[in-house]
């Protein structure tokens, strides 16, 4: 609750963030060049940072637990020290290269792109990859504090981010140019690096550089990070495929299926990360207890598919309404609104798989298996590029998204199989009877949802999403209730905790 708390401050500042972006640059072709750049810089931090980042999180958290349970404090942790040490020096010397071949890598990332968008897209590739470094020391620094269980840094720390973006987008937006979103970028990210220095000195853990490559503790490290590797350039491949197609679409498609996804994964911020931050540490700490684990993964799986089942009917059934509410100002037009609204539509799916697969891959991990969601998110990664490419040349943005949704709920599927048959961390039969409440009552409350948008149309947006929030909302507890579903108890057991720690 702590993390959410923070967490949706950062959120409701990056939604802000977006906003004023699309109302300076409208969906056009510099906007198209920017999101461009920044997939190179994903490319790039891909290699290395978040894999190594989230391989540090069991390693350093067991680290942890013996401190606490010896009562010595932290003393450091020096396979944390060389894994971030050697992280730093790849990834700079990664971005020198790609910097160098901006204009290459940009060609091949957006086939569609042609002279000045091509150049633009370069250039903005090469000041944003100047944030490399500093986006992959917060990423460690945070799993540090997060291992020790101090989250409310790394929650927050989307905060000055944000801010300096929407300066840089307002302010210098309009005399720099697009060109301002890459140095706010650098500038943002210096911002949250600072913030993760504050609990590692009330901590008193001493991060150094280090080289021994012989360490246990890096090793083990080193040890997961192909895997995660592997499995987080599986999900960069998709977004680039996904941007790579668009670009072949009308000029504003990438824009369109990048906001899109930035609204449906909007509760995913609030809820699914939010969740995983401490869950995560939780669940590596009771790899050796099988029914603390279960347990775990089925509180997780509750929360996850009670709150963002209401949420997927609302964005199927407002999708139209919401966008034009959120982005509809400024330079970004009808036609904008109209294509971003397809693609929240179609990826309205992906937002129940992607919280369902967070949870068991996170339990997986937690238990030193990443190879097995690894051939998953690869098979997922095939079947998201042919759905791209025979879907987008009949239904454009709507094919890319839909192929997006499908890939989602094949890895979900497959993820909770594997942790039910290979290691038992998932109870299957309360798993699937939450799984079919939630798929009952979605569908009617979309269809009481859809009856309520059918007889308020041509009403106010102000007035027509309260209505159809209030009637969604209603609907599903009402039948939560009905159906004695224990994921009531949810809110409940969290109020009784927050109450015994004050």
């Amino acid at each position: 609750m702590l993390v959410t708390g923070l967490t949706a401050v950062s959120t409701v500042l990056g939604f802000a963030r977006d906003v004023v972006i699309g109302a300076v640059f409208g969906a056009g072709a510099a906007l198209d060049a920017w999101l461009v750049a920044q997939g190179v810089l994903n490319v790039v931090l891909g290699l290395a940072a978040w894999a190594m980042a989230r391989s540090v999180t069991p390693v350093v958290s067991r680290e942890a637990a013996r401190e606490r349970d010896a009562g010595t404090g932290c003393r450091g942790h020096r396979g944390f020290d060389v894994a971030l040490t050697l992280t730093l020096v790849a990834l700079g010397a990664a971005a020198v290269v790609a910097g160098l071949l901006a204009a290459p890598l940009t060609a091949v990332l957006a086939p569609g792109f042609a002279g000045e968008q091509a150049a633009t897209a370069a250039a903005l590739t090469r000041i944003v990859l100047v944030a490399t470094v500093l986006v992959a020391a917060t990423d460690l620094l945070a799993s540090l504090a997060q291992a020790h269980g101090r989250f409310a840094w790394s929650s927050v720390q989307g905060v000055p981010f944000n801010l300096v973006m929407i300066a840089a987008a307002g302010l210098l937006g309009p005399h720099w140019g697009i060109a301002a979103l890459p140095a706010g970028y650098v500038a943002g990210s210096a911002a949250r690096l600072l913030l993760q220095l504050p609990p590692l000195r009330a901590l008193g853990t001493r991060v150094r550089p280090r080289w021994d490559l012989a360490d246990p503790g890096f090793r083990e490290i080193v040890r997961l990070v192909p895997p995660m590797l592997v499995g987080n350039a599986v999900v960069n491949v998709n977004t680039l495929v996904d941007r790579a197609v668009g670009s072949t679409l009308a000029e504003g498609s990438i824009t369109a299926l990048t906001y899109g996804w930035r609204l449906v994964d909007l509760p995913e911020t609030l809820v699914i990360a939010s969740l995983l931050v401490p869950l995560y540490p939780a669940l590596s700490a009771a790899a050796g207890d099988p029914p603390e684990l279960r347990r775990l993964v089925g509180r997780g799986l509750a929360v996850v598919v009670t709150a963002l089942t209401p949420l997927c009917v609302l964005f199927t059934v407002l999708a139209g309404p919401l966008v034009a509410t959120a982005f509809g100002h400024g330079a970004f037009d009808a036609e904008d609104t109209a294509a971003t609204a397809t693609a929240v539509a179609w990826y309205a799916p992906a937002l129940l798989a992607l919280g369902i697969r967070q949870v068991v891959v996170r339990a997986s991990y937690a238990l030193g298996d990443s190879r097995g969601p690894v051939v998953v998110a690869v098979l997922a990664m095939v079947v998201n590029v042919a759905g791209d490419l025979v879907l987008a040349p009949v239904l454009g943005v709507a094919g890319i998204a839909a192929a997006t949704s499908a890939s989602l709920v094949l890895a979900a599927a497959l993820n909770a199989w594997l942790l039910h048959r290979r290691h038992g961390g998932l109870d299957a039969r309360p798993a699937l009877a939450l799984l079919l409440r939630a798929l009952a009552l979605g569908a009617v409350s979309g269809a009481a949802g859809a009856a309520v948008h059918a007889a308020l149309a041509g009403a106010p947006e102000l007035l027509l999403v309260p209505a159809v929030v209030l009637v969604v909302g209603a609907v599903h507890v009402l039948g939560l209730a009905l159906l004695r579903a224990p994921e009531l108890g949810l809110a409940r057991d969290a109020t009784r905790t927050v109450l015994r720690r004050r």
